[in-house]
């Protein structure tokens, strides 16, 4: 997999996911998903499980076959606390909208129960926005979490003082099919342009961790950047974006910072800078 190509398109628009790329919602996010996945066949979600031969790789299918026979997570999976709840219900239960549907329901029903406060993901995260808003770019949140939760997290974050970071949020209850569908990130750019209208493609970034914001991002046609906060090694990135026919998204770069996405979007601007005034008439 060739990540790391810089990104041909210079950015005015940065959407964000919030949950494990912003800040840190993890032990509340697995408390509800130990109180789910053991509800599987009351929900009548078991038999909706991914066949074997249908898993992106043998770590997907063993995922999904270790909770088919013990209706939890891997305890290793559970102990590291990388994956996102929607990377998971996209394991379990792949392209079946309707499943994934009702495990969002019933984990948003478990979710409330264990509502807490969140932290940032790194320390100088609202330093490093405010950065990014001053370089000219319009910031927008999406997240699959309801907005009743999404609000009250950002109410509860330092203060309050990370609500007029953000020109637009979009959230998993507003209407829209969550994703990896496009939905909530074009309906962003509907709320950055004029209300009615899109505002072009063309110089947006979606920032986000999981690779179900990768295939999101890919979906709407706006460039993809990878969070890698988690620390995800290349063998695993590999697996991950395959690019293989059945799983072709990739993103076009990969961050560990929010310091090391403000360096790559000065880049990006100063590059584009420069092809402009060579384009100049002389």
């Amino acid at each position: 997999m060739s990540i790391l190509q810089l990104p041909q398109e210079s950015p005015r628009v940065l959407l964000l996911d919030w949950h494990g790329t912003l800040v840190n919602t993890r032990a509340a996010m697995y408390h509800a998903l130990d109180e789910v996945l053991p509800q599987l066949e009351a929900l009548g979600l078991l038999d909706h499980l991914v066949p074997p031969e249908q898993s992106r790789s043998s770590e997907d299918a063993r995922l999904v076959a270790w909770v088919r026979q013990h209706r939890k997570l891997h305890p290793r999976i559970r102990d590291d606390r990388k994956i996102s709840r929607t990377d998971i219900f996209e394991v379990l239960f792949g392209s079946d909208e309707d499943a994934k549907s009702r495990a969002h329901a019933a984990f948003d029903s478990a979710y409330q129960t264990h509502l807490e406060s969140v932290e940032p993901m790194e320390a100088d995260a609202y330093e490093q926005l405010s950065a990014l808003r001053a370089l000219g770019l319009k910031l927008g949140l999406i997240s699959n979490r309801r907005r009743a939760f999404l609000e009250a997290e950002l109410d509860g974050l330092e203060g309050g003082r990370w609500w007029p970071l953000f020109d637009t949020l979009v959230c998993g209850d507003d209407g829209w099919r969550r994703k990896p569908a496009p939905d909530m990130l074009l309906q962003a750019l509907v709320n950055l342009g004029d209300g009615d209208s899109l505002l072009e493609l063309e110089g947006c970034w979606y920032l986000g961790d999981s690779t179900t914001d990768v295939v999101a991002a890919s979906e709407a046609g706006v460039t993809p950047v990878f969070y890698n906060g988690a620390g995800w090694d290349q063998r695993w990135l590999d697996t991950i974006f395959p690019g293989s026919m059945r799983h072709p998204h990739q993103p076009k770069a990969v961050v560990a910072s929010l310091a090391a996405l403000q360096a790559l979007v000065r880049q990006v601007l100063a590059q584009g800078l420069r092809v402009s005034r060579a384009q100049q008439p002389r």
